[in-house]
């Protein structure tokens, strides 16, 4: 048992540190990437390999989960190697399928499909062409934080994932509304925290921290 934090709480919670992928090609030109599967660049090898020095010298990770998408795949394997931990892939993590925007640049998407585009931006429920709802990615990662915390409870948990996962994620533990899916901006691996009570209270502890790509 711990002691009591600010909020009354004695048991132990189960921490996620939420740790976004390193640089790809499409990320340097800040493309919706999805599904898509770029690799990292030389410059998200670095940034992988600096949030793995950070981590590693916590020695505060129980289990590493990545999205199944190589460029998170990558990150997460970064740290493993200097935590000596496995990786374990759960597909609840993957990013949003963009659909027919995927590799387009946010104006190129509004050209595109000016209206959907523009409803897509004030409403959950739209999704890009052939893609996936913020809604969508809503429940699934709902579903995803169940089983991490059911399987894993009162464990050290790193989840590499991706801009939108991480962002529904918080606003979740946040209990707050759709804006911040919008509002937030999250650095390519940056670390965010999120701990969660056994009588399922949550708080958030740090948000986009990028103080190891310094």
């Amino acid at each position: 048992m711990t002691a009591p934090d600010w909020q009354g709480q004695v048991d132990r919670p189960t921490r996620i540190t939420l740790l976004r992928h390193g640089q790809t090609p499409l990320s340097v030109d800040r493309r919706y990437s999805g599904h898509g599967d770029p690799e990292l660049i030389e410059l998200g090898r670095a940034q992988a390999a600096a949030a793995a020095r950070r981590l590693g010298s916590r020695g505060e990770i129980d289990v590493i989960v990545s999205s199944p998408l190589a460029r998170a795949r990558a990150t997460a394997q970064a740290v493993a190697d200097v935590v000596g931990l496995p990786v374990h892939v759960h597909d609840g993590l993957i990013e949003t399928d963009f659909g027919a925007w995927e590799g387009l640049t946010f104006r190129e998407a509004a050209e595109r499909d000016p209206q959907l585009h523009r409803q897509w931006l004030g409403d959950l429920e739209v999704a890009p062409p052939g893609g996936e709802s913020f809604a969508q990615v809503g429940a699934r990662l709902a579903a995803t934080k169940l089983e991490l915390l059911e399987q894993h409870r009162g464990a050290r948990i790193l989840a590499v994932s991706h801009v939108t996962p991480i962002k529904t994620l918080l606003r979740d533990a946040l209990g707050v509304g759709p804006e911040l899916l919008f509002r937030l901006h999250l650095d390519l691996a940056s670390l965010s925290i999120a701990e969660y009570y056994p009588d399922g209270g949550a708080v958030v502890k740090l948000v986009n921290d990028t103080g190891h790509l310094s």
